[in-house]
């Protein structure tokens, strides 16, 4: 186990018992990891709802609502797709806030404008605006994913 991923999992998770709220996740390049790392927090099933593995277009569509449109338009990795996926996530869900991730963690299928390593993260709470965040990480593939799970959890914001 990730003694780190824990740590950060733990800790959020007792920030959201205290204000009595639940997260649910929406993952595609980290394939459930967050959800993993989450439920590995004895107790979990108190503040986390429930985790989307939507690897696919048809997934992010038929279980987030991600709009074809979007993916036709600007891609799988992309701020829009984050943003309809994490709002998916949230309306799918019983709730309180959401983390959804997208990007490429290689080696394979990075291009010019999108390289490996680039990553979009987005969180959404009830009632207020949905943030988005594009990183360009490094590495191998474990190595981008496990980033990618680290800044997700870090970004959740309470309160």
């Amino acid at each position: 186990m990730d003694i780190e991923l824990f740590e950060i999992a733990q800790q959020l998770g007792q920030s959201l018992k205290l204000i009595e709220k639940k997260i649910t996740t929406a993952e595609s390049c980290t394939g459930g990891w967050i959800a993993q790392i989450i439920t590995e927090v004895s107790g979990s099933s108190v503040w986390f709802d429930r985790g989307f593995v939507t690897y696919s277009n048809s997934a992010k569509v038929q279980m987030l609502g991600v709009n074809p449109e979007t993916l036709t338009k600007f891609g799988a990795v992309s701020a829009q797709t984050a943003t309809e996926m994490v709002k998916g996530a949230l309306a799918h869900s019983e709730a309180d806030c959401a983390i959804a991730v997208t990007g490429i963690a290689g080696p394979d299928g990075g291009t010019a404008d999108k390289p490996v390593g680039t990553v979009f993260i987005a969180w959404a709470y009830k009632n207020r605006e949905v943030k988005v965040v594009q990183q360009q990480l490094t590495g191998n593939r474990h190595q981008i994913r496990r980033q990618t799970v680290k800044i997700a959890l870090e970004g959740v914001e309470l309160g």
